[in-house]
């Protein structure tokens, strides 16, 4: 599409959420107050909310530039009132010079004169309806924002709604926010500037400032964020985090889409898929704000490394790997089995115990 068009997008924001009522409103600001100049559109994919969620994005929606065309035909529907109130003018020039000769009769022109009035009184409320809504777009809806979209889907997972925020985005480039997180003002113009100074960069993530429970905790050291080729490091837990990430279109062609059978860890097993043979890199700069302690987290689920462990199996058995890489997501693959093994017989999961020592054998 020609960059100079109307409908041009440069940035796709995607944000994913079910049941964040609470919370998805700022998302959504924090999204508007960019300091970004680019051309942006935001994506909300509701994964089958049964809360509040869409009406909460309603008022959004309708502040967009898509309110434009109702604004021209409200505008239209005025000027062809006017052509009546001008019939209406020439017949009262015609009652006046009557009025001298019979007085009384003017008592009954004015009459008259009040059931016209009354129609034009209809029109005054149609108008006044429209400014209030125009006024509350102006200071909220940046020119750079060309449209807001509510995407609604079945309950199917945080995969399946990034992946249509993906496959509906018409953006060069594509950022990811989590219904819960929020994005300091310059998040988008600092990775905007990266990828024009690096521009055979595929991907690229920002530092982040975390939040738990209202309070400011420091991440430990094994959550620091490293820049380039991350594969070894990432093998033992996600060292990106998805809001704070940004990558282009074309990254998704190479590496593929979030997958869809995994309930959790899907950004881990993407970003491990990437790390193999392309450099992930760190704008070090904080500019998202992660939010936590929630119990609707899905990070906050227990046995998240089950779907670790699958992933890492995946990848073992794609050979995609080299020998090094291959080594150390054995080393690491072992480690994870041997500590799940142990929560599961704890537990009594006796058959997923099995499964992952049969997983064991299967790689020595």
């Amino acid at each position: 599409m020609d960059i100079n068009s109307n409908k041009y997008i440069k940035v796709s924001v995607i944000i994913p959420t079910f049941n964040r009522a609470w919370c998805i409103a700022d998302a959504v600001e924090s999204v508007l107050a960019q300091n970004y100049k680019g051309t942006m559109e935001i994506i909300v994919v509701d994964d089958g909310s049964t809360d509040d969620t869409p009406r909460v994005i309603e008022p959004y929606i309708k502040k967009t530039t898509k309110i434009k065309p109702n604004v021209e035909q409200i505008e239209s529907h005025t000027e062809k009132i006017e052509p009546h109130t001008e019939k209406i003018e020439p017949h009262t020039e015609q009652i006046e010079p009557h009025t001298e000769q019979i007085e009384p009769h003017t008592e009954q022109i004015e009459p008259h004169t009040e059931e016209i009035e009354p129609h034009t009184e209809q029109i005054e409320p149609h108008t006044e309806e429209i400014k209030p809504h125009m006024e509350q777009i102006e200071p909220h809806i940046a020119p750079c924002i060309k449209q807001i979209k509510l995407l609604k889907q079945e309950n199917r997972g945080v995969s399946a709604a990034r992946n249509l925020g993906i496959k509906k985005s018409s953006g060069d480039f594509i950022a990811f926010l989590d219904s819960d997180d929020l994005w300091m003002p310059d998040k988008i113009s600092c990775q905007m500037e990266f990828f024009d100074s690096n521009p055979d960069a595929m991907i690229c993530q920002t530092e982040e400032i975390w939040i738990r429970k209202g309070k400011r905790v420091n991440p430990k050291f094994k959550h620091k964020k490293l820049s380039g080729m991350i594969f070894e490091p990432s093998l033992h837990l996600c060292l990106v985090s998805p809001s704070a990430v940004m990558m282009k279109r074309q990254f998704f062609d190479i590496k593929g889409l979030f997958d869809e059978d995994l309930p959790a860890c899907e950004d881990y097993d993407l970003w491990l898929r990437t790390s193999v043979d392309m450099p992930i890199y760190l704008v070090d700069t904080p500019c998202i704000i992660k939010q936590g302690g929630h119990s609707d987290q899905l990070s906050s689920s227990h046995s998240l490394d089950k779907y670790r462990i699958r992933s890492i199996v995946r990848l073992i058995e794609s050979h995609n790997l080299s020998s090094s890489q291959r080594n150390a997501a054995k080393d690491v693959l072992r480690e994870k089995c041997h500590i799940y093994i142990k929560g599961c017989l704890k537990h009594g999961k006796i058959e997923e115990a099995d499964y992952c020592q049969k997983i064991l054998e299967r790689i020595n």
